[in-house]
């Protein structure tokens, strides 16, 4: 690039000639073969380079994954905000083509760009591209929000399925299994008492297999190893495979006394079987029920979740906004104990649902990452005035006192490089205060984290 065509650029439009000379006298032209590493996020700054020929990538680490924030032709400042603020590099430049630079070491900066139009130059310079950057990080974090979510809930939805299609797959064995024992109980010519007895036995089995079973793994053990010993006594083979769903249906070696007086040696084996049939149909079918109602649950918690088909200003319930976050976040709450202390009174408020929900989940997230898989999650409401209030809270390390004031702001992040953007807290904040007219505040120390959320209870939508 020539002189004159630099001197032209916008960058330097507003110098004067003696401006302009001297920046070109004081700095050092370098070169960088293509893909290069210039700037490297959170290294140490070196100083600040004025990008003279050839092409360069800005890029940023966001969650394991590489994220293009824009590409730099001439004549750009390359590396201005780390040098006038102080941080270390947000992002890394990279060369795509062979770049010819003129650099500026940090103290010969501090030397050379006390002068006014520099300083606003940089500052616009410097501005827009955070702006850009900001844009693009908020962007990026929403769709890894939403990855993480849809991940979480693609496991949520397996287990549920996967057992419906186990169950579903049984079902037509047992069936077939029940249909031969039928006709071979015919055969045998049970008489009418027997019929009614085992009928009879049946119905209160199948009642049995609607409460809740109460045995731990051990009392469940025992019974079952008595069972199959009773079992095996009487010479019936699959001892093994009876007892456990008999067991299921809190069967007792009494009762299968008075099954064998009632049925006698013959029959004993057929009702044996029919009883485990029919407790394994029903237990099939409530596998089947439950499973697809948990489908259902998460299905409706998602819909909810996203407010979807519904206007994005409306008056909603914060109660259920909380508890569908949760559904969301359910696989990640493993080990974490979830304390709800909710105002039964609290009123409904007119609000961005969906926005609110993603404050929920990047403060609730937030709390599971400080407590590493144990410990205690508080939500709770309030009304406060005018306000409505929602606390979440945990019992992990706490913020430091040295870093709370800087919590919201925009790419600060204790993490590291990659492990998150800094503006989980941002993007709530930003929620909460300026499209919500509300408050988020912090109080933090160790054992007890809370943050608080104010929101108005009418929304005045500009």
């Amino acid at each position: 690039m020539r002189e004159d065509d630099l001197r032209r650029a916008p960058a330097f439009a507003d110098l004067t000639d003696e401006q302009f000379r001297m920046i070109m006298s004081q700095g050092r032209e370098v070169t960088f073969p293509k893909e290069t590493t210039v700037i490297e996020e959170g290294a140490e700054a070196k100083g600040l380079y004025i990008l003279l020929e050839g092409e360069m990538t800005v890029t940023k680490q966001i969650r394991g994954r590489t994220v293009t924030l824009s590409r730099m032709e001439p004549v750009n400042f390359v590396g201005e905000i780390s040098v006038m603020t102080g941080f270390p590099p947000m992002a890394t430049v990279r060369t795509v083509t062979d770049a010819r630079l003129l650099f500026f070491d940090i103290d010969l900066f501090r030397q050379i760009f006390d002068d006014a139009p520099l300083i606003r130059i940089l500052l616009s310079t410097m501005a827009e591209r955070l702006r850009r950057m900001e844009a693009a990080v908020r962007q990026e974090e929403k769709l890894t929000a939403l990855g993480r979510l849809s991940a979480g809930l693609a496991h949520e939805l397996n287990n549920p399925a996967a057992a419906s299609v186990r169950a579903a797959r049984q079902l037509p064995e047992v069936l077939i299994r029940l249909q031969k024992l039928v006709f071979h109980m015919n055969e045998m010519g049970f008489s009418p008492e027997q019929h009614r007895y085992l009928n009879e036995r049946q119905n209160e089995l199948m009642r049995r297999l609607s409460e809740p079973d109460r045995l731990n793994p051990l009392e469940r053990a025992d019974r079952e190893d008595a069972l199959a010993a009773w079992i095996e006594a009487h010479g019936i083979p699959e001892a093994w495979q009876l007892a456990p769903m008999l067991v299921r249906a809190q069967i007792t070696v009494d009762e299968l006394n008075d099954l064998k007086a009632m049925m006698g040696d013959a029959a004993l084996d057929h009702a044996l079987t029919w009883l485990e049939g029919m407790i394994t149909v029903v237990d099939v079918l409530n596998t089947i029920a439950q499973s697809s109602e948990r489908i259902h649950e998460l299905v409706s918690a998602i819909r909810a979740y996203s407010y979807m088909d519904q206007s994005p200003v409306k008056e909603i319930d914060v109660h259920e906004g909380l508890d569908n976050t949760l559904t969301m976040l359910r696989h990640k709450l493993a080990g974490i104990e979830v304390i709800r202390e909710y105002d039964p009174n609290l009123p409904r408020i007119t609000a961005h649902g969906s926005q609110l929900n993603q404050v929920w989940t990047n403060l609730i997230d937030n709390a599971i990452d400080a407590l590493k898989g144990r410990g205690r999650i508080w939500l709770r409401t309030s009304l406060e005035g005018d306000h409505i209030l929602v606390e979440i809270a945990d019992d992990g390390p706490g913020i430091p006192p040295e870093i709370q004031d800087r919590i919201f702001e925009p790419f600060f992040t204790t993490k590291g490089i990659g492990d998150g953007t800094g503006m989980g807290l941002e993007i709530a904040y930003r929620i909460v205060t300026e499209d919500h007219r509300g408050d988020l505040q912090v109080f933090s120390q160790p054992g007890d984290t809370r943050f608080q959320v104010f929101l108005p209870l009418h929304y005045a939508e500009e």
